[in-house]
């Protein structure tokens, strides 16, 4: 049977697993009366929810005596480590466009680095039953960044075909509305090349682009067979990318791509994508490989991370009532955990023993963990994100993160937003209509500039603007940003909130609790509407006498609370706040919950800076 490995790439929310559902389905991998959950490969729980691909994952289809080894790859750029790895075993890309929205930052991204393998694209324009869809436009889009991205001109010569993946039809006539996915199984299995660089005959040799950590199996890694055939029980050996070797051991487990399930096989052959296990020490870009080799297969390094946070045990008052998993040594344990199958991680150990700077590339790939690690019964002290700094070697200046912001809003408010950015460091590169009243900007920004900005983006654009945003690389550090200009209302002491208190403190700023609410000294219960902390009484009632007034007391009316998702706590806090996460709340508080503490903390920063 003939393979063809291929990778369908685009930005987030374009109906990428919405295609392969529909190819899954047409191919005959599922019985006809079969009940088959929505977005199937979706497995995640927070995948689900979000809508969103977090970890890219292959499945494998039968259609006309070939076998399609397919993989669905995360969309958003904080997971595009998983993205760059992938492409380096495949043989052909699938990039899917939104027909109304056309190419954004994460098509650029992914299809540059694509298009640098020589990887012929087929083009899907995908959503085109919808009622804003402009897909010959689009298409127009798509070959202008090809030529931007420096395609050749076989890459520029794409085929292209017009879809909605959600009804399971594709074609070259936008505006017909019937078939099936057949024209793309044909265009796929004519375009996308067999297996290119495979050697049969040499010794097996295997490079992992993929790791997950299995309760049962213990280290699971995805790779394609560069040459060579595998077999179960087989003994091998793991090179890092130098060469240098790193263990030996024997493949306990041969797993295959089969529909939506991994299945045990007994031998694997080259150019077929496969999982294994029974390396305990083996990561990612790391070549396994038969004894006799000596030298590692040629593998993208891991990107650095951009962003560090620290995770600490929750030590504020009400530690320990929500959840049951409290301790440095859990929490320890979990992370090292996480960093065996999510190698765009780094943990390390900080100066407090009951504390981790955890690195990532990016505020939501962190939150992602945090949100897992709530819901596995943990409790945690969050700081504020900070990003990692870098040395040039050669000048010994310091660097910082730069990221790509693609934004389209209503000409109304490009201005606002062009003045926010810039503000922050940022600088604009194009501005150009975009159809509809709206406008495209494209700005360079450093990472530190954009924590905590989608919020007061939202606010500036009235929730009608788009914000993408991809790593664009290193540049020399910009100097200081302006933070948060409003103070905070902090409790001056523990009991439960009082809603005559709160009615009281609404003139003085927004509030984030309600009535009832359980709060300490030292936590955050609402935004001061000036640029100073302020500690105030939530839990003073209405004093009562036997007096009555001729008319009847008023019913207390408040205004509804800001509710604090974790990703927009995580941005809104400042150095000297943490965010406390329960299984149950989640709280922002003052990192020293004493006001005499905080006193002195102001005092020495104050002396340090002057």
């Amino acid at each position: 049977m003939e393979l063809r490995n291929l990778a369908i790439i685009a930005h987030v929310d374009h109906g990428k697993t919405t295609l392969i559902d529909a190819l899954l389905r047409q191919s005959g991998a599922f019985r006809d009366n079969q009940q088959v959950i929505e977005r199937a490969l979706d497995s995640n729980e927070l995948e689900r929810e979000r809508g969103i691909t977090i970890l890219a994952k292959c499945t494998s289809l039968e259609w006309g005596g070939h076998r399609l080894n397919i993989v669905d790859t995360p969309g958003h750029a904080d997971f595009g480590g998983e993205v760059e790895r992938i492409l380096g075993m495949v043989d052909g890309v699938v990039v899917l466009v939104d027909a109304a929205e056309g190419p954004m930052p994460q098509t650029k991204f992914v299809v540059g680095k694509a298009l640098k393998l020589g990887l012929r694209p087929i083009v899907l324009v995908n959503k085109v039953d919808k009622p804003d869809q402009r897909a010959h436009a689009v298409h127009d889009e798509v070959f202008d960044l090809f030529a931007a991205l420096d395609a050749d001109e076989a890459q520029l010569d794409f085929p292209t075909l017009f879809s909605s993946a959600k009804h399971g039809w594709a074609n070259d006539d936008p505006e017909s509305r019937d078939g099936d996915m057949a024209p793309l199984f044909e265009l796929i299995i004519r375009h996308v090349p067999p297996p290119h660089g495979v050697r049969p005959d040499a010794p097996f040799s295997l490079l992992a682009t993929t790791l997950e950590a299995d309760p049962y199996l213990g280290r699971v890694l995805t790779g394609r067979v560069e040459s060579g055939l595998l077999k179960t029980n087989m003994t091998v050996k793991a090179l890092a990318r130098d060469g240098s070797m790193i263990e030996q051991g024997r493949v306990s487990k041969l797993l295959a791509f089969r529909g939506l399930k991994r299945q045990p096989i007994d031998t694997a052959e080259a150019g077929d994508i496969v999982a294994i296990a029974g390396l305990s020490k083996a990561n990612v870009a790391d070549t396994v490989c038969d004894t006799s080799v000596e030298g590692a297969l040629p593998a993208q390094p891991i990107d650095p991370p951009t962003l560090a946070m620290t995770f600490s045990v929750n030590d504020s008052p009400l530690a320990g009532t929500e959840g049951d998993k409290v301790t440095s040594r859990v929490i320890r344990a979990r992370l090292m955990r996480e960093t065996e199958g999510n190698v765009a991680l780094r943990v390390s150990e900080t100066e407090a023993k009951d504390s981790f700077e955890v690195a990532g590339r990016g505020e939501l790939q962190l939150a992602i963990l945090i949100e897992q690690m709530r819901r596995e019964g943990f409790e945690l002290a969050i700081s504020r994100p900070r990003v990692v700094m870098q040395t040039n070697p050669e000048t010994g200046e310091r660097q910082e993160p730069l990221e790509e912001v693609i934004v389209d809003v209503d000409e109304d408010y490009s201005g606002v937003v062009v003045q926010k950015l810039t503000e922050r460091k940022g600088e604009l590169f194009e501005m150009r209509p975009s159809g509809g009243g709206k406008q495209r900007l494209v700005l360079q920004v450093p990472t530190r500039g954009l924590i905590g900005y989608h919020g007061e983006f939202m606010t500036d654009t009235r929730g009608t603007g788009v914000l993408n945003r991809v790593f664009h690389g290193y540049a020399p550090f910009k100097g200081t940003i302006p933070g948060r200009r409003n103070g905070m209302l902090i409790a001056n002491g523990a009991g439960e909130a009082v809603a005559y208190a709160l009615w009281n403190l609404e003139e003085r700023g927004a509030l984030m609790i309600e009535p009832g609410t359980r709060v300490y000294q030292g936590m955050i219960i609402g935004e001061n509407s000036r640029g100073h902390d302020l500690e105030v009484n939530v839990l003073k009632g209405k004093k009562l006498t036997n007096i009555r007034a001729a008319g009847k007391d008023d019913a207390v009316l408040l205004t509804p609370p800001i509710r604090m998702t974790l990703e927009k706590a995580l941005a809104y806090i400042d150095d000297d706040e943490l965010v406390e996460v329960t299984p149950q709340s989640i709280r922002l508080r003052k990192r020293a919950l004493d006001p005499n503490d905080r006193k002195r903390e102001s005092k020495k920063a104050a002396a340090a800076a002057g």
